[in-house]
């Protein structure tokens, strides 16, 4: 069974006992939570597709670790104009696995 979800701003196709790194959630390692924007519910051939959510489907998933990212440079220049800026920017994650998907 698998389940494609919505969290941060972006959508992952998830499985029963898959590890994933999404956007930061506001919760303690170790804790359960309770993801309830589910787009869509497959099982074998059977697929439920929600317009735009599945009524009553949530997953449900285990906080595993807070972290960062690895830093992502940035360089801007403009050449002949004495103009460069370093950046740099990391970040931040949960690292969940996903637990019992009903739907």
């Amino acid at each position: 069974m698998y389940a494609v979800i919505k969290t941060g701003g972006k959508q992952y196709r998830v499985a029963a006992g898959q590890k994933i790194k999404v956007e930061q959630i506001p919760a303690d390692v170790g804790a359960e939570i309770t993801l309830d924007q589910v787009l869509m519910v497959g099982e074998g051939d059977s697929v439920k597709i929600g317009a735009p959510l599945v009524a009553g489907a949530t997953v449900k998933a285990k906080v595993i670790a807070q972290g960062r990212h690895d830093k992502v440079k940035i360089f801007k220049m403009r050449r002949r104009k004495h103009y460069q800026k370093h950046q740099g920017h990391r970040q931040n994650y949960t690292e969940i696995e996903i637990g019992a998907i009903a739907g």
